[in-house]
């Protein structure tokens, strides 16, 4: 059994429940496509909450399609023909939610204010169906703005003292039962678990990516070429793929993560329980949980990072670790990543200990990446790249499988 979690888990519980915290609205944004049914935000909702979702359609279709553009509001309304629609009232395409992984799901369209009468966990898709094709192409950007409940504004002395209980409190258990059920098997895990996509029947939905069509330069292509394919663990197991690079000074590739909200992770246990006691008694969520060391070229990871819920990161958060590459491009410095999305915890296939489950889609975690540097600006281009003797089908040095186009995604920073 892997003690960080348990240690993490153990001293997360202990924390006081009536530490303060703002009851400021804060604004997500997600890539919303008919690839897939639903999207796991990766927000746990409370009583009382409020959310705000706004959406607009996020890509253009070319006038010579015979498929129009999707539109949050759906086409045509609802209608006898689309009785076989999750949401029949709806038109076709239109955005949908769902407040729980088995909840039934109900109509957003371009902008919707739900009031949150339990513990919830949103996930967002498009009204249409896996056998029938989707009569719209391109997809949505939605913005979701959460918020306290209606009466934090009218007697937040009052609130804010159990607001930031409330969502520990909550995410706390959220983390638990998924610990829980990663180890010991125990059923209804929550919707970050490892049955999170087989309860949402449907992998995490690819973001949409501004990419170039034009050819890489030869030099960096044969340089991509030369470049492992996949990471190794302490006995040299092969492990997560390597699915993209970043073209850029460490000092351009620190602040650009930076800005994209990714948090570098601690490096050592104790490193993090004394993070975790310093922030939570600052009012500040802790959001640099370890990860463990892999190996390329020989040496473990240079920097890792990322990206998650508060306290709900111990089971589910987005990741990925970089190393310096030893070439250089234009001269810029190269550093190749391997990233996934943890969704959960599972036994450790090598020792049977509990460990965390990736989502077997990899590639979404890779346009993750990419869609976090392009939503803050700080990438002037992206492009994929498939090398020869591309990782399709593989398994990660813990025994999950997970599968791939192949493609890196190589990310130029500005």
């Amino acid at each position: 059994m892997r003690r960080p979690t348990l240690l993490f888990l153990t001293f997360a519980i202990s924390v006081p429940l009536n530490a303060q915290s703002s009851s400021n609205p804060r604004e997500l944004t997600f890539q919303i496509s008919a690839s897939s049914p639903w999207t796991d935000t990766g927000l746990s909702l409370q009583t009382g909450d409020i959310i705000t979702i706004a959406a607009v359609s996020a890509s253009s279709v070319s006038s010579d399609s015979a498929a129009k553009r999707c539109y949050p509001a759906g086409q045509g309304g609802g209608s006898a023909n689309n009785a076989g629609l999750p949401v029949p009232e709806a038109g076709a395409g239109a955005l949908i939610a769902k407040l729980q992984a088995d909840a039934a799901p109900i109509l957003v369209g371009a902008r919707n204010e739900l009031h949150i009468d339990k513990p919830s966990h949103l996930f967002l898709g498009m009204n249409i169906t896996s056998s029938s094709p989707a009569t719209c192409q391109g997809g949505f950007e939605v913005k979701v703005q959460t918020a306290g409940s209606a009466s934090e504004a009218t007697n937040p002395s009052s609130t804010q003292q159990t607001s930031r209980g409330s969502q520990l409190k909550s995410q706390l258990a959220n983390a638990a039962q998924v610990f829980m059920s990663g180890q010991f098997g125990i059923s209804k895990p929550a919707p970050n678990s490892e049955n999170a996509t087989s309860a949402s029947g449907t992998e995490a939905t690819a973001p949409v990516l501004h990419t170039s069509e034009a050819l890489l330069d030869a030099g960096l292509r044969k340089q991509l070429d030369s470049l492992p394919r996949r990471v190794n663990d302490q006995f040299n197991n092969l492990g997560d793929m390597v699915n993209f690079v970043i073209v850029g000074s460490q000092k351009d590739v620190q602040s650009a993560l930076a800005a994209a909200d990714w948090h570098v992770a601690d490096t050592t246990n104790t490193r993090a329980v004394i993070n975790a006691a310093i922030q939570t008694y600052d009012s500040k969520d802790y959001l640099a949980m370890p990860m463990s060391t892999l190996f390329l070229f020989g040496r473990k990871q240079d920097f890792g990072y990322e990206m998650a819920e508060p306290i709900a990161m111990v089971a589910s958060r987005h990741h990925f670790r970089i190393w310096k590459a030893a070439f250089t491009w234009s001269g810029q410095e190269v550093w190749v990543g391997a990233g996934t999305h943890d969704i959960g915890f599972a036994n450790d296939k090598r020792n049977n200990s509990v460990t965390h489950k990736i989502d077997p889609s990899v590639d979404g975690e890779r346009d993750n990446i990419g869609a976090s540097l392009q939503k803050s600006n700080k990438a002037k281009m992206f492009s994929y790249y498939l090398p020869p003797n591309p990782v399709q089908d593989a398994k990660n040095a813990t025994g999950d499988g997970y599968h791939s186009d192949g493609r890196l995604l190589v990310i130029f920073l500005q």
